[in-house]
């Protein structure tokens, strides 16, 4: 998969060259392109904000550094372009998913007050939020999509069932783990995780995940059969 992000602020998106990530680049299994929209500004300052026609609080990104960063970018008219913003549609594992099977992915940050409308009118196929809060620009949300949808490539996992047996995948939160020692400060491993009934164990994990969904996400049980 490519990702190209377009921001004004790219030194922010070093952690994408750390861990699994950064890995993943390494042995080309990902690409990720980072575009300084204001690269591609005609402004001799610099400048990619002016204030909204109508007055209000704040400044927008203007549309012609954005309009030409995109533009440049090989491939973008079939490239799946995300703008994100807190008006957008909540993403989800499920969508998380969706997404990871498109081949080329351009996402979009806004900072200030947002973009002009014209830019997701014209070249936006769907905005994207990653939760009912605002943050001060799209790049967290743009690294939060990115980590999310690269589990799903071939090669970025050590393990393809890494990405199947956890929270959201099977509609639930994920059960609690354990690992050694069995006996840690006087806090003892269940017993039946080193029973080696196997059997056991998958129906105590189903429970345990139920629980925790039932305690602290109620929500995801309604639409949940298990």
């Amino acid at each position: 998969m490519r990702i190209d992000i377009l921001t004004l602020f790219p030194e922010m998106f070093a952690p994408l060259k750390t861990s699994l990530i950064g890995k993943a680049v390494q042995n080309n299994a990902l690409q990720i392109n980072i575009i300084d929209i204001r690269d591609y500004t005609k402004d001799k300052h610099k400048k990619c904000d002016d204030y909204p026609f109508g007055g209000g609080v704040g400044m927008l990104m203007t549309p012609q550094p954005i309009y030409d960063a995109i533009t440049s970018i090989e491939g973008y008219k079939d490239a799946y372009k995300v703008y994100l913003s807190p008006r957008g549609k909540t993403l989800t594992q499920s969508y998380v998913k969706q997404l990871s099977k498109n081949e080329h992915l351009i996402l979009l940050c806004g900072h200030y007050e947002g973009i002009d409308q014209r830019i997701i009118d014209m070249l936006i196929d769907e905005e994207l939020s990653i939760g009912d809060y605002v943050l001060t620009g799209g790049e967290l949300p743009a690294m939060v999509v990115v980590d999310s949808v690269s589990r799903y490539i071939p090669g970025v996992l050590g393990s393809s069932e890494s990405v199947e047996d956890e929270s959201f995948s099977s509609g639930m939160l994920e059960y609690p783990q354990y690992t050694r020692p069995q006996n840690f400060m006087g806090y003892e491993v269940p017993e039946v995780l080193v029973s080696g009934n196997h059997q056991k164990v998958d129906e105590w994990r189903k429970e345990q995940s139920k629980a925790i969904t039932l305690k602290n996400r109620p929500d995801l049980l309604k639409n949940n059969k298990t």
